[in-house]
């Protein structure tokens, strides 16, 4: 059956929508992303980059997913040669992509890979460019642990459109290169423009839900403005350092073992389900 996303189908279900999930060599998350999504109840192909070139259409995905990992040893700067590759080899369709609204989520790795392509921020709603940010080397080096984001979007990004706003998330990092900064001759224009246009997202924070104001290591990694996650213009572009497939399942969770029964899911399911009734609607 094919897959185009501007088929009009009054009986297509939620198991005929597949995504794709972009991996290279480096990648290392695809199939806790795949799973993730499959228990949901979206189809999941995980596509290397060289099969959309050879032939795979991404146009015939519905989704696209950029997950975690080290794509090609993050050399010269993380998600950066995987950027410029994509550009090179999906340009065309990438920008159509773009251009028909169809989601694309970056996690981790995928989330640099998105910055350093300039679909994010993507304050000038331009499918790719130069980048307007940077996800720059942690401050106290890589980072692997738990930490508490606090939602903030307003119902812009369709990532979280069905999380309620002041959400605090319980959810893991795992990073070297994951400290979102603006340039400083702009960062306070570009900050106001992430909440002029409803494109901030996610926030570290405290349990209790209070700002982390740069404090370590509530901010692992000592993020401009404490920032973790944000979407592009049309909230259909959304990126986050956290990894939301590993916290889909209660049994990830740290303290699993606590309680005298185990949690069904745990707060990245939440991400997942949200692209998931997007696309339902969408369709």
């Amino acid at each position: 059956m094919e897959r185009h996303f501007g088929r009009q189908l009054e009986t297509l279900q939620l198991n005929d929508i597949c995504a794709c999930i972009l991996r290279v060599g480096g990648t290392n998350c695809d199939a806790e992303t795949q799973r993730a999504l499959e228990d949901i109840g979206v189809k999941a192909d995980i596509v290397h980059l060289n099969s959309l070139v050879a032939g795979k259409n991404l146009l015939d995905y519905a989704a696209l997913i950029l997950p975690g990992g080290f794509s090609y040893g993050d050399y010269v700067r993380a998600g950066a040669i995987l950027a410029k590759g994509i550009a090179a080899k999906l340009g065309k369709q990438l920008k159509q992509f773009v251009k028909e609204e169809r989601p694309i989520l970056g996690i981790c790795n995928g989330f640099q890979v998105l910055v350093e392509a300039g679909l994010l921020p993507g304050f000038d709603k331009v499918s790719g460019g130069l980048p307007q940010a940077a996800l720059a080397t942690n401050m106290l080096g890589y980072r692997c642990m738990w930490v508490h984001v606090r939602h903030e979007n307003h119902g812009k990004c369709i990532f979280t459109k069905d999380i309620r706003k002041g959400k605090v998330i319980a959810i893991p990092v795992a990073h070297g290169e994951g400290r979102f900064i603006f340039d400083r001759e702009n960062e306070r224009e570009y900050l106001g423009k992430l909440y002029d246009e409803d494109q901030l997202v996610l926030r570290y924070c405290t349990e209790a839900g209070s700002h982390a104001e740069g404090k370590f290591p509530i901010n692992p990694n000592g993020a401009f403005h404490d920032i973790a996650g944000v979407c592009d213009s049309t909230g259909t572009i959304f990126g986050l350092m956290p990894h939301p497939e590993r916290a889909y399942f209660g049994w990830q969770l740290p303290d699993w073992t606590k309680g005298s029964k185990v949690l069904e899911y745990g707060d990245g399911k939440e991400i997942f389900q949200s692209m998931a009734n997007y696309l339902i609607r969408r369709f």
